[in-house]
């Protein structure tokens, strides 16, 4: 097999990560941060994602806003996004990506000893939406917080995740990042209106065999101007 990246790329904050697996040698990408971690690894075991139903497409955004699809696609590569609906939670979207990231991991929920929710958009603040999914999962018995780190919370999710596995404190960890953004974005402006949509994603991170080994690398990077 020839070597290849795991991007998890976003504004302001990126994972790049690669292992040849044919030399197991570290690629040149983030080579100085991977020098300091140990030699445990940590694998994707399981991916789910969850979208609700209500499609809301540049066409209608167009009855909305002074914008065209045109305009959206040029600069976004956007062309639709998905809007939850009432009765829908973001924890709902959540649980329902985690389990099928833990069917195709073949895991099982009472296998997991962390779940680590990324979400700017919480259903409540006393209670973690780690702890719904949790509760939705039927799983009794282990630690759930949330992260609230806007664009970024993911990948941290990912590279906390990583270390927990890594350190031998856990040994299989769910992460997933949740929002219901189009309850809390104004429809009025188009520079974010036309960005945001309803979903969830999740993975399943467990230690991994030589084969399958990545390490996780973050670093900042800007696009365009610094800022004043």
């Amino acid at each position: 097999m020839t070597s290849y990246p795991l991007p998890v790329g976003i504004v302001g904050i990126g994972m790049y990560v690669g292992i040849d697996h044919e030399t197991g040698r570290e690629r040149e990408h983030g080579r100085r941060a991977m020098r300091a971690c140990s030699s445990n690894s940590v694998t994707i075991t399981g991916t789910g994602a969850a979208v609700p139903e209500r499609v809301l497409t540049n066409r209608e955004l167009e009855k909305m806003l002074d914008t065209t699809d045109q305009w959206i696609v040029q600069r976004t590569g956007i062309r639709e996004r998905r809007i939850a609906g009432d009765g829908t939670a973001t924890y709902h979207l959540a649980a329902a990506a985690a389990g099928r990231a833990l069917r195709d991991a073949r895991v099982d929920p009472k296998e997991v000893d962390l779940i680590l929710v990324a979400t700017s958009t919480p259903d409540q603040l006393t209670v973690p939406t780690a702890g719904l999914v949790q509760q939705a999962l039927g799983i009794s018995r282990t630690a759930a917080l949330d992260l609230s780190a806007a664009c970024a919370g993911f990948p941290y999710g990912l590279a906390i995740g990583a270390q927990f596995i890594r350190n031998g404190v856990y040994r299989t960890v769910l992460v997933v990042g949740a929002e219901i953004f189009s309850r809390i974005v104004n429809w009025r402006d188009r520079s974010t209106a036309i960005l945001f949509g309803d979903g969830a994603g999740a993975v399943v991170l467990r230690p991994a065999t030589r084969a399958a080994a990545w390490r996780p690398a973050l670093w900042w990077r800007w696009w365009g101007s610094a800022p004043a």
